[in-house]
């Protein structure tokens, strides 16, 4: 995971997940709708996965 990526989930969660799919992208809007927080950490979690 580059540096861009980081930064992309932090200023935009559900952006930094769009290749991971569907599911991954609905769950991330989810989280940051619900706090900004929970959105990010979220997204940094399925980004980092292989």
């Amino acid at each position: 995971m580059g540096i861009g990526r980081v930064i992309l989930c932090v200023i935009f969660p559900p952006l930094a997940v769009y290749d991971k799919g569907c599911g991954s992208i609905l769950l991330v809007a989810i989280l940051t709708v619900a706090g900004w927080i929970p959105g990010i950490i979220a997204a940094l979690i399925i980004c980092n996965k292989d």
